[in-house]
């Protein structure tokens, strides 16, 4: 609360915003609850609603996040939904250094979009996903594949297994079979290189004293990301829902 208020603002402020939290309830996802260890059933909403019969439970948009324009943009979601992505902007400006193509620049600044926007878990498949109606096949390639290639050095490039994965993972840690075959046939695909070239610039740890703005790559994104004139997430595109999910990550259905 703002310290200015007087105490008769501050008595307003607090009733107005305990009747926001009577007005709807907030179910987690159920993947939530698997990630929390928590097997019990899902939520049920009429159950909930005994307990606050004049609640709702979330359908609309939630108050407590950044609204979202009506026809949002990939820029939309970098700013009010994306978490903090400096390691995504530095591995972007670091390909800019090396002289990456556009595409491969535009490929490191999304490669982990569905780390800090989605889903952890299979992040290079997701958000290969996220974005392939949108970008050109081969970005979509790329980042499907770093997912797989990070877990494996290449001398020939000076590409060494991350010291922060051993931290990270131990030093027993070993990719899953799946990884295993995936690298198998990425290793002799045509666009190995590319998706290899996110590890390359890829930041395993970023520097925190390095800031780097969204806007240095508007450009790129321009001209490498098909921007639908619908607004991601409502442009009947296979992957539509996922961006929804994204802008209501806790509508109850």
């Amino acid at each position: 609360m703002n310290d200015t208020m007087s105490l008769s603002q501050r008595a307003d402020a607090l009733e107005a915003e305990m009747a926001r939290e009577l007005d709807y309830i907030v179910i987690k996802s159920r993947l939530y609850s698997m990630a929390e260890g928590d097997m019990s059933p899902a939520p049920n909403a009429g159950a909930l609603m005994k307990n606050n019969p004049n609640a709702r439970v979330l359908m609309g948009d939630d108050p407590r996040l950044p609204a979202m324009p009506e026809k949002p943009t990939l820029m939309d979601f970098f700013k009010y939904r994306f978490g903090p992505c400096m390691h995504l902007l530095q591995s972007a400006r670091h390909a800019v250094k090396a002289d990456l193509p556009e595409k491969m620049v535009l490929a490191c600044l999304l490669h982990d979009i569905s780390t800090i926007g989605f889903i952890r878990g299979d992040h290079g498949y997701w958000g290969a996903q996220l974005v392939e109606p949108y970008v050109d096949e081969e970005v979509t390639w790329a980042i499907r594949a770093h997912q797989v290639l990070r877990f494996y050095p290449d001398e020939s490039v000076g590409y060494e297994y991350p010291q922060s994965y051993i931290t990270s993972f131990g030093q027993e840690y070993r990719p899953d079979p799946y990884i295993e075959e995936d690298y198998k046939r990425m290793r002799n695909h045509k666009w190995y290189m590319s998706g290899r070239q996110i590890t390359l610039h890829d930041i395993y740890s970023f520097d925190p004293n390095l800031h780097v703005e969204l806007d240095e790559f508007t450009d790129i994104i321009g001209r490498n990301f098909r921007q639908p004139e619908q607004g991601l997430g409502f442009d009947n595109s296979p992957v539509a829902h996922m961006w929804r999910a994204m802008i209501r990550p806790a509508k109850y259905l």
